[in-house]
C-alpha cells in the first residue's frame, strides 16, 4: 500500500493529530512501519481460518501499530464533522402554486394550505408568551446590566405578574381593555419596554411605538393620528419633548405619561400645569397590583401593533398588524428551520437593534415562545461587544451594515500581505466545508484564526439572522465560514410583518435572499418602465399571506398603493427567480428617475454595486432629469481607506486622504471597474464624485432608523457639492 493509494483525493474533514497535516498521513506514518509482507498478510485476512493463529505471527510492533489505526479510525468516526441536511431539494426550493398567475410557494411542509400558527396554544402574542412561561419553568427572561456588571435576570412569573399590574393600573388611568386603545411607547431596548408590550396584550390593547429619530413632527403626528392619551417611555428629557407639543396645542389628546426612569418634582408640576399627568411606572404597577383586573385576551384577528415606517419622504406610514401577522410570520421561520436549528430553552437572544421595528420583535417572539432568554444591551452600541461576552448570546440578529462592519475590521487587522493571504487561505478552507453542509467552530483554522472573533461575539453564537438591507455575497461568505455558526438572510418589510423570505438551511451560497416562507405566496409583476417582464422570470415583488398586513392607519390613499384588490402587497423592489427557486432582488422600483436623454435609473442597485468598493463606506448616487449623468457622493471607511491608499503610495491622516485628488481618481476608477463587472450600462456609471469624510447617520438626518438613505435629506444636504460636480464635469 502506498501514499498513491491513500492518495489524498479526500481532503480532511476533522482536525488532524498534532504535528501532522492531515490524518491520513498519520494513518500512513503507522503503515510505514509495517513490513509489506505483514500488510499483505493483513489484507488476506478473510483467506485465514485461523485468526489466533494469524496474530501471534504478527510482531508486536504490527499488533501495536494496528491497535493504534483502529483508534485512529474509531476517533475518526465518533469525531467527524455532521453534514448538515437540509429540509427541501436544494435545486428546487419553491415551487409554482396553481393558476396563481405564476405565484409561487415553499415546498416546506408539503401543504398547499399557506401557515397561519405554528403551535394550536399559541396564536396571539399573549398567547406566545404564555407558553414561554409555562414550559420555560418559570426560568429567567429579561436580562439586564450595569456597566462592568453582570446579567441580572427578570423571570418569566416576575414579567407576566408585571405586565397584569401595569395593565390594571393603565386601566385604572382611564384606558379601555380594547383593540380600539393604542398606547404609545417611546423607549430604547430595555426589559419595560417588553412589560409594557405585555402589559397591552393582556387586555387587548395596542402597541404604537414612538422613536427617537422619527423627530419631532413625525412623534406630533402619530400620536395625532393613532389618537393615543397614554405615553410610557424611559426617559425625564422625552417627557419635556411631548409636554413641549401639548403646550404648543399640537398634541391635544395626551393626558398621561408614564416613566421608566426616575423623574424631578418639578417635570411633574409642569406636565400638571397643561392637563398633563405624568406618573412612574412603578406607581402605575402598584396601583394596578391593588386594583387588579382579570386579562382580557386579544384575538388572533385582532390588532396587536401600529408600526410606524420612518420612510424617506412625507409623514410615516403606520402599518396595521395583527396577532395573527405576527404569529403566522415567525412561525413560518420555524417552519423553515425545524429539523435544522429549533429554538431551545436554554437559547439566549441580545437585543440591541430597536424594538420599535418588527426584525427585532419578530426574532423576539421565537425565543418567548420557547422559553428561552433575552439579554438587552447598556444602550450604547460602542459597548456592544463587551454586553455579548457578558451575555454570551446564541442568537444573534443584525442587520448587514454591522456585518460589513465586522468584516472590515477583521481584514483592516491583517495589516500586511502574509496576513491577509493567510487569512483568505484559511477563509477558504473553511468555506469549502461551509459548502459542504459542514458548519462548525473547532477545526485548526478556528483554532488558527478565527476562535477570536468568535469570542468576541460571546463564543456561544450558534445562528445569525440579517435583514432590512441587502447583504454583500463576499462577507456573507467569509462570515458563514469565520465565525462557525449557521447564518440566514431573509427579506421582507414592514407590511408583511418582517419577513416574507428566508434562507434554507443548508444552502449557504449568496446572492439571493431565499425561498418563500410557507406563511406566504410571492409573485413578480410586469415593471414596464424598467423593462421588467414576468416571462423573463423578472418583475416587482408581490406577497400575499397571512402575514400581510391591514393596511395604512387612517391612510386610504397609500393603503390602496400597497394593497390592490385581491390583497397583494406590491413591495416596490424588483425581484428574480432564480433556477433553484430562490428570489434575487435585483433593483427597486421607487426612486427611479430618468435623466435628459430619457433612461431610466435605479439608484440604488447602482449604490449595490458600488458599495462593494473596499474603500467605499457609505454611497450616495445622484441623478437630474435636466442632467445626462450620475454622480456621486462618497464616505470611505476610516479603518480600511488608509491602508487601501498606502498601497496606491499615498500616505495621509483620514481627514487628509479625503480631499487628496489623486486617491479620489482611485476610487472612482475601482467603482467603475465594479460596476463594468456587474454589467452597468454607461449611462447607470457615475461621472463623477465627492468625498465626504462623515459617516450618513441616524443622528444627523441622513438614515431612517433601519439605516435606509434619506434621499431627499442627502439631496438638499449635498446641494452645494452636487452642482459643483456638475458644473466642473460638464
Amino acid at each position: 500500500m502506498c501514499k498513491e493509494a491513500l492518495s489524498f483525493n479526500n481532503p480532511p474533514l476533522v482536525d488532524s493529530p498534532p504535528g501532522l497535516k492531515t490524518r491520513w498521513e498519520f494513518v500512513l506514518s503507522i503503515l510505514e512501519k509495517m513490513q509489506t509482507q505483514e500488510i499483505l498478510r493483513i489484507l488476506r485476512l478473510p483467506e485465514l481460518g485461523d485468526l489466533g493463529q494469524f496474530f501471534r505471527s504478527l510482531s508486536a510492533t504490527t499488533l501495536v501499530s494496528m491497535g493504534a489505526l483502529a483508534a485512529i479510525l474509531a476517533y475518526w468516526f465518533t469525531h467527524r464533522p455532521k453534514v448538515l441536511r437540509p429540509p427541501c431539494n436544494l435545486l428546487m426550493q419553491s415551487e409554482e402554486v396553481e393558476d396563481s398567475g405564476g405565484a409561487r410557494r415553499s415546498v416546506i411542509g408539503g401543504s398547499p394550505q399557506l401557515l397561519t400558527h405554528y403551535y394550536d396554544d399559541a396564536r396571539t402574542m399573549y398567547q406566545v408568551f404564555r407558553r414561554g412561561l409555562s414550559i420555560s419553568g418559570n426560568g429567567p427572561c429579561l436580562g439586564f446590566r450595569k456597566p462592568k456588571q453582570p446579567y441580572q435576570w427578570l423571570s418569566y412569573q416576575e414579567v407576566a405578574n408585571r405586565a397584569e399590574f401595569l395593565g390594571s393600573g393603565l386601566l385604572q388611568h382611564n384606558c379601555k381593555a380594547s383593540t380600539d386603545q393604542f398606547i404609545g411607547v417611546f423607549a430604547q431596548n430595555r426589559p419595560e419596554w417588553i412589560i409594557a408590550e405585555l402589559a397591552c396584550y393582556t387586555y387587548s390593547m395596542v402597541v404604537v411605538p414612538l422613536y427617537d429619530t422619527l423627530g419631532p413632527g413625525a412623534i406630533r403626528y402619530i400620536i395625532n393620528t393613532a389618537d393615543i392619551s397614554t405615553v410610557i417611555m424611559d426617559k425625564p428629557q422625552k417627557a419635556v419633548l411631548l409636554l413641549e407639543h401639548v403646550e404648543r396645542k399640537d398634541t391635544p389628546g395626551l393626558k398621561l405619561i408614564i416613566l421608566m426612569e426616575p423623574f424631578e418634582e418639578a417635570l411633574k408640576e409642569r406636565g400638571q400645569k397643561c392637563g398633563v399627568v405624568i406618573k412612574s411606572m412603578q406607581a402605575v404597577e402598584d396601583c394596578g397590583q391593588a386594583n387588579h383586573h382579570a386579562p382580557v385576551p386579544p384575538q388572533p384577528d385582532d390588532l396587536s401593533i401600529v408600526c410606524f415606517t420612518s420612510g424617506t419622504t412625507g409623514n410615516p406610514k403606520g402599518a396595521m398588524l395583527t396577532h395573527g401577522n405576527v404569529v403566522a410570520d415567525f412561525s413560518g421561520f420555524l417552519k423553515v428551520t425545524e429539523k435544522v436549528i429549533f429554538p431551545r430553552q436554554d437559547d439566549v437572544l441580545i437585543s440591541f437593534l430597536p424594538l420599535a421595528h418588527m426584525f427585532e420583535r419578530v426574532i423576539q417572539s421565537v425565543v418567548y415562545c420557547h422559553g428561552g432568554r433575552v439579554g438587552f444591551f447598556q444602550g450604547d452600541i460602542r459597548l456592544l461587544s463587551d454586553d455579548m461576552k457578558a451575555l454570551r448570546p446564541t442568537i444573534f440578529p443584525v442587520v448587514p451594515r454591522l456585518l460589513n462592519r465586522m468584516y472590515d475590521k477583521i481584514f483592516s487587522q491583517a495589516d500586511t500581505p502574509l496576513k491577509r493571504w493567510l487569512l483568505e487561505f484559511a477563509a477558504r478552507r473553511k468555506q469549502a466545508e461551509v459548502r459542504s453542509g459542514i458548519i462548525r467552530n473547532n477545526s485548526i483554522w478556528d483554532e488558527l484564526f478565527f476562535n477570536k472573533i468568535q469570542a468576541s461575539l460571546g463564543g456561544r453564537v450558534r445562528m445569525i439572522v440579517t435583514g432590512a438591507a441587502p447583504a454583500s455575497p463576499t462577507v456573507l461568505g467569509f462570515l458563514r465560514a469565520a465565525l462557525g455558526c449557521q447564518v440566514y438572510e431573509g427579506y421582507g418589510q414592514t407590511e408583511c410583518t418582517a419577513g416574507c423570505t428566508f434562507t434554507t438551511p443548508g444552502d449557504w451560497t449568496s446572492g439571493h435572499v431565499g425561498a418563500p416562507l410557507p406563511c406566504n405566496h410571492i409573485k413578480l409583476v410586469d415593471v414596464e418602465e424598467l423593462n421588467y417582464w414576468t416571462y423573463k422570470g423578472e418583475g416587482e415583488i408581490c406577497v400575499r399571506g397571512p402575514n400581510v398586513f391591514k393596511g395604512y392607519l387612517k391612510d386610504q390613499d397609500r393603503t390602496k398603493e400597497a394593497l390592490d384588490s385581491d390583497g397583494w402587497l406590491h413591495t416596490g423592489d424588483i425581484g428574480k427567480w432564480l433556477p433553484e427557486g430562490t428570489l434575487k432582488i435585483i433593483d427597486r422600483k421607487k426612486h427611479i428617475f430618468k435623466l435628459a436623454q430619457g433612461e431610466y435609473v435605479a439608484p440604488e442597485k447602482i449604490e449595490n454595486i458600488y458599495i462593494r468598493s473596499e474603500p467605499v463606506a457609505q454611497i450616495y448616487v445622484h441623478g437630474d432629469s435636466l442632467k445626462a449623468f450620475l454622480v456621486g457622493i462618497v464616505v470611505p471607511d476610516p479603518e480600511v481607506m488608509p491602508c487601501w491608499a498606502l498601497k496606491r503610495g499615498i500616505e495621509g491622516l483620514y481627514t487628509d486622504l479625503c480631499i487628496n485628488k489623486e486617491l479620489k481618481k482611485a476610487i472612482l476608477e475601482d467603482m467603475v471597474r465594479l460596476g463594468k463587472e456587474s454589467g452597468l450600462h454607461s449611462f447607470e456609471q457615475v461621472k463623477a464624485i465627492y468625498i465626504h469624510s462623515d459617516m450618513f447617520s441616524v443622528q444627523n438626518g441622513l438614515l431612517t432608523p433601519t439605516l435606509k438613505a434619506k434621499r431627499p435629506e442627502l439631496r438638499e444636504y449635498f446641494k452645494k457639492q452636487i452642482e459643483e460636480l456638475y458644473s466642473t464635469s460638464m
